[in-house]
C-alpha cells in the first residue's frame, strides 16, 4: 500500500478564508466606501489607488479590501506583516520599489496591523511614500491618530470601516450555506433564529461569525439521510459568554468611559447603567470606574448636591472591600445617583479659571495683611498688619480683600443655582453685595 506523504494531504482552510471575496461586487458591507459611486470603489475600479489607512474593528473586511485591490491593480503588490517584518525587510522592499519606479512600475505595499510598527519602522516608509516610490495601504484596529506617526498619516487618506450590521452578517452566513466553497454541497438544517443568534454573538465581526458557524456545523447532529441539523443546544454550548470588543488600553476603553460620563452628565440613568454594564461585563477594573465616578461627583455635580461625593467615595470603598462581581450593585447605585443628581460644573469652572490666571499671570505677592507673622522680624516688616479676624465681627466676615491687588474683584466661582447650589448662589450674591457696600462706605 502506498503511503501518503504530508504533502499529499489536502491543506485545511478555514471557512472565512475559503469564502473571502475576490472582487468588489462580492464584498459585503461598508457601503459608504464601496457602494456604487463611492470613493474607495472608484479608486479600486479605476486602478488609481493612493496611500491610505483602513481603520476599523476586527473582521469588517480591511484585509479583504487589500486583497481585492491586489487582484484588481496592475501594480506590483507586496504584502507586509507588521508582526514579522523589521526595518531591514522594509528597506529592502522600499529599495526594490524605488528601482521599479524608474522603470515606470508602481508598487503597492500592504501593511496589516500597521499600528504594531514602532516609530522607527514607520519612519522607514515615510521618504518612499513622500516621493511616490510606493503606495502604502495600512490596516489597523487602533485609532491612527494615536498609533501612526503624524507625518505618515498626513500623507495617507484614512478610510473608516464600520462594524458590520446584523443584516451584513446574515448575508454572509446565508451565502456560506449556499456557496460550494462553504457548505453548499451539504444538507444543512439550521434555522434563521440560530443564524440570528450567531449574528448577535459575532459582534459585527464576519470572521468570528463564520468561525462560529463552522464549529456549530462540525458539532451538529447528523441524521441517517445525511442531513446535518444545528440545534439550540449546539449554539448554547459555544455562546454562553459573549465576547465584547474591548481593550483596557485602547480607544474603546476611552470611548466607553466617555459614554458613561456623558450619560450621567445628561441625567440619563438608563444609558448610564448600560455603559456601566458594558464596561464591567468586558472585564474593566471596577476601581477604575469608581475613581471616574468620584471625579464626576465633584466635576459635574459639585455643590448642587454635596452628598454625591460621599456616595461616590463610599462606592469606591465598597469596590475595594469586596470587588467584582458583588460590587457591581454599589457602582450601579453610585452611577444612578450621579445621573439623577442636580448638575453644576461651577467647581470645575472656578478651578480652571483660577488655574489659568495662576499659569498665565505674574506670580502676584500675597497681600501683607493676610501673611502669617510667626517671628518678630516679620511683624516689624508689616506681615499681618491690617488683618481682620472674621469671627470678631457680627457677620463673621469683613470687607477685607484677600486676592492680590492685580486680581481684586475677580470672580471665579459662579454657582449654577441647581439643587443645593440655589442656596450657594443666594449666599455668594449676598456676600459680594455686602462687601461691595462696605468698601463703598
Amino acid at each position: 500500500m502506498e503511503q501518503m506523504s504530508l504533502f499529499d494531504r489536502e491543506v485545511y482552510e478555514p471557512l472565512a478564508a475559503r469564502l473571502r471575496p475576490r472582487t468588489i461586487d462580492e464584498y459585503v458591507g461598508q457601503e459608504h466606501l464601496v457602494g456604487p459611486g463611492k470613493p474607495l470603489r472608484n479608486l479600486i475600479e479605476s486602478d488609481k489607488i493612493s496611500s491610505m489607512i483602513l481603520w476599523g474593528p476586527p473582521g469588517v473586511g480591511k484585509t479583504t479590501l487589500a486583497r481585492i485591490i491586489a487582484n484588481t491593480t496592475k501594480a506590483e503588490f507586496v504584502n507586509f506583516s507588521a508582526v514579522t517584518s523589521g526595518i531591514k525587510e522594509i528597506r529592502k522592499v522600499m529599495e526594490d520599489a524605488d528601482t521599479n519606479r524608474h522603470y515606470g512600475k508602481k508598487t503597492i505595499v500592504f501593511v496589516d496591523e500597521i499600528h504594531r510598527f514602532n516609530k522607527a519602522q514607520q519612519d522607514a516608509f515615510l521618504p518612499y511614500v513622500e516621493k511616490g516610490a510606493i503606495v502604502l495601504i495600512g490596516a489597523t484596529t487602533e485609532n491612527p491618530s494615536f498609533e501612526i506617526n503624524s507625518a505618515l498619516i498626513s500623507r495617507c487618506r484614512v478610510f473608516v470601516l464600520k462594524e458590520l450590521t446584523l443584516a451584513n452578517i446574515m448575508t454572509i452566513l446565508k451565502s456560506s450555506l449556499s456557496n460550494p466553497k462553504g457548505f453548499g454541497n451539504q444538507k444543512i438544517n439550521i434555522s434563521d433564529d440560530i443564524l440570528n443568534k450567531i449574528c448577535i454573538f459575532s459582534n459585527g465581526d464576519a470572521r468570528s461569525a463564520l468561525s462560529t458557524l463552522e464549529i456549530l456545523i462540525e458539532n451538529g447532529d447528523l441524521s441517517s439521510d445525511g442531513t446535518l441539523t444545528v440545534t439550540d443546544e449546539n449554539i448554547a454550548e459555544i455562546t454562553q459568554k459573549r465576547s465584547f470588543l474591548y481593550d483596557k488600553n485602547g480607544e474603546e476603553h476611552y470611548n466607553l468611559i466617555s459614554a458613561l460620563h456623558k450619560s450621567m452628565r445628561n441625567s440619563d440613568p438608563d444609558a448610564a447603567v448600560y455603559w456601566l454594564a458594558r464596561m464591567l461585563e468586558s472585564g474593566e477594573d471596577p476601581m477604575y470606574i469608581a475613581r471616574r465616578v468620584t471625579r464626576f461627583a465633584a466635576e459635574d455635580v459639585g455643590l448642587a448636591d454635596p452628598r454625591a461625593l460621599q456616595v461616590a467615595v463610599s462606592a469606591t470603598e465598597a469596590c475595594h472591600l469586596i470587588g467584582m462581581p458583588e460590587c457591581n450593585v454599589h457602582l450601579t447605585e453610585a452611577v444612578l445617583y450621579m445621573a439623577l443628581a442636580p448638575k453644576s460644573n461651577a467647581c470645575e469652572v472656578a478651578y480652571l479659571s483660577a488655574a489659568k490666571d495662576a499659569r498665565e499671570r505674574p506670580d502676584e505677592p500675597v497681600p501683607m495683611h493676610i501673611r502669617n507673622a510667626p517671628t518678630g522680624l516679620m511683624k516689624d516688616l508689616g506681615y499681618g498688619n491690617g488683618y481682620q479676624y472674621a469671627h470678631d465681627y457680627a457677620e463673621k466676615m469683613t470687607e477685607m480683600e484677600c486676592l492680590p491687588d492685580a486680581l481684586a474683584g475677580t470672580h471665579y466661582y459662579e454657582p449654577a443655582g441647581q439643587g443645593d447650589e440655589k442656596a450657594c448662589l443666594e449666599r455668594v450674591n449676598y456676600i459680594r453685595q455686602w462687601k461691595k457696600e462696605k468698601r463703598d462706605e
